[in-house]
């Protein structure tokens, strides 16, 4: 099975970089877009994530892998809602901020700039690749 690769993108202030670390890994719950839950039903075991911190920090700060498929989001009070758990991996070695990523053509059409309130979205294996070397890894 080809891995599948994603984004996924939080508040530092609801979900930091450095509280993933710390806690390993993490239900990722409170998803309430369906195009977004939709990416996360899509999700499979061993997928690779980048984890990107919006709002005030605006970089991909790491990289972290799906666990566990798609189950039951218990935040959520109408069935339906879905969570995936995820580990966290590695750190990038330079974090990799929203102007880099808007400056680089091989990202031009990275769902980050097209849907830019999505919270879940998949990526491209080159786009993947393109934002893992920027970072240094």
């Amino acid at each position: 099975m080809t891995t599948q690769y994603w984004l996924v993108k939080t508040e530092p202030e609801a979900y930091a970089w450095d509280t993933f670390v710390r806690d390993g890994r993490t239900d990722w719950t409170g998803v309430r877009n369906y195009q977004a839950r939709n990416h996360l039903k899509a999700m499979r075991p061993s997928d690779t994530v980048l984890f990107y911190a919006s709002v005030t920090t605006k970089a991909v700060l790491g990289v972290a892998k799906v666990t566990k498929a798609a189950f039951p989001d218990p935040t959520a009070d109408d069935e339906g809602w879905v969570a995936v758990e995820l580990k966290a991996v590695r750190p990038l070695a330079r974090p990799v901020t929203l102007e880099q990523i808007k400056a680089e053509p091989a990202l031009k059409d990275i769902a980050l700039l097209r849907q830019s309130r999505l919270s879940v979205m998949p990526l491209t294996s080159a786009e993947f690749k393109k934002i893992a070397a920027l970072g240094g890894i």
